[in-house]
């Protein structure tokens, strides 16, 4: 057999071990502090250590964060030596989770995780576990069997990127680690068939809503302003109005249009019988390249001022997260076309460049001009109950990572 495949054999006959590897890590809580976790120090470690058993450096990058109980956010490089030392693939996953949400939605214990049907149960299992084992076992296949990939191999293990990247990737790339020539594989996204690789992001824009009125007993609703109504109002004319100036499609992306979604909303009073006085709501909008942040941020302002003329309330509009998009990786780029090979040679599909909807590190590599495809096998589960991922996809993403690593 080929070195190759020599190595690829490995990478099925590692199985039980990438399994165990999930479970343990798995078990260590993970949460954004900004969803109320104290975040990745304990997980951070125990992939350091399991890196340096395989006797390889590790370098580590502590962001001060003053949140979390060790006040720092732990980011992790390892790197193995190509033919080409010039340039570096890199493998950039993430190591923080959201919290698991409504405990009674789920079957099986969030933080013990559990394998059944071919597949491991667990909050951050799919999102993006999968991805840091799958990276792990593509560092371990190469060091253990002595492969030299054609270039620099790089594994990133980074905090912070389900709530912006401040105290992960970011202060990575602006420490000037990452070259303009290497390329990027972020394994944050994909489809249950692997058949898109993502090579491109909408806009993403979070609003907060706050509508001011008056509180008063609902009996005598004409001695107040009700906040709730107001912001009702609000919420409506904002759907109507940026669905149907921002209607354009993109066959790029999928779904192939912007998305202005109004989605959580704050308690406003605690009682069925009071006019709330102060309503909090927020959206969620996803919008093309071809439309500016700047321009739905002053539609935002239009529909406010006039509500604020017609009924009395005050409101106040707050972006709490702005990512403006950046240009695509070409879909003929280097990155883009390795990828398809292997994927089409290992698992016999032709897989397609599609822009998402979703966020990834992928937009802050884009950002300075660094190709960067997004792609991993996964059933689309992040952030639900009963999150899970498939053992073989474990296995299959990982050997696709050797192959291009190789090629």
């Amino acid at each position: 057999m080929s070195g190759l495949e020599n190595v690829l054999t490995w990478v099925d006959s590692s199985r039980d071990d990438m399994i165990r590897f999930m479970i343990h890590m798995l078990k260590i809580e993970a949460v954004n502090p900004e969803s109320g976790g104290q975040g990745e120090y304990e997980r951070a470690l125990y992939i350091q250590r399991e890196i340096e058993t395989l006797g390889m450096k590790v370098t580590r990058y502590d962001i001060p964060d003053n949140r979390v109980r060790h006040g720092v956010r732990v980011n992790l490089i390892s790197v193995i030596e190509g033919r080409d030392t010039s340039r570096t693939l890199w493998f950039v996953v993430h190591l923080d989770t959201v919290p698991e949400g409504s405990r009674e939605l789920w079957s099986t214990a969030p933080y013990d995780p559990v394998v059944k049907d071919r597949k491991i149960f667990g909050r951050g299992s799919e999102d993006n576990g999968q991805a840091v084992v799958s990276t792990f076992f593509t560092l371990k296949a190469l060091k253990v069997n002595g492969a030299k990939p054609s270039i620099n191999v790089g594994g990133v293990f980074v905090s912070d990127e389900e709530m912006g990247s401040k105290f992960g990737i970011i202060p990575l790339i602006e420490k000037g680690i990452f070259g303009e020539r290497d390329m990027v594989i972020a394994p944050d996204s994909g489809e249950p068939d692997g058949s898109v690789i993502e090579v491109a992001e909408k806009s993403s824009l979070w609003v907060k809503l706050i509508t001011k009125g008056k509180q008063v007993h609902a009996s005598i609703p004409e001695k107040g302003l009700n906040a709730y109504r107001v912001g009702l109002k609000l919420a409506l004319q904002l759907d109507e109005l940026l669905h149907s100036k921002y209607a354009e499609k993109n066959p790029l992306f999928d779904p192939p249009v912007s998305t202005f979604e109004p989605t959580k909303h704050e308690l406003n009073v605690d009682n069925v019988n009071t006019v709330p006085g102060v309503d909090v709501q927020y959206f969620d909008c996803r919008i093309l390249p071809q439309y500016s942040i700047k321009d739905v941020m002053r539609d935002f302002e239009a529909v406010k001022s006039k509500l604020e003329e017609e009924t009395g309330a005050l409101i106040q509009i707050e972006p709490i997260q702005l990512e403006e998009n950046a240009a695509p990786t070409p879909p003929d780029s280097e990155v883009v076309q390795k990828l398809r090979v292997a994927i089409k040679k290992l698992n016999g599909v032709d897989a397609k460049a599609r822009g998402i909807g979703g966020g990834t590190v992928g937009l802050h590599f884009r950002r300075k001009g660094i190709h960067t495809a997004v792609w991993s096998t996964v059933d689309d589960l992040a952030h639900q109950p009963n999150e899970y991922c498939k053992i073989d996809n474990i296995v299959k993403d990982a050997k696709v990572f050797v192959h291009v690593a190789m090629s």
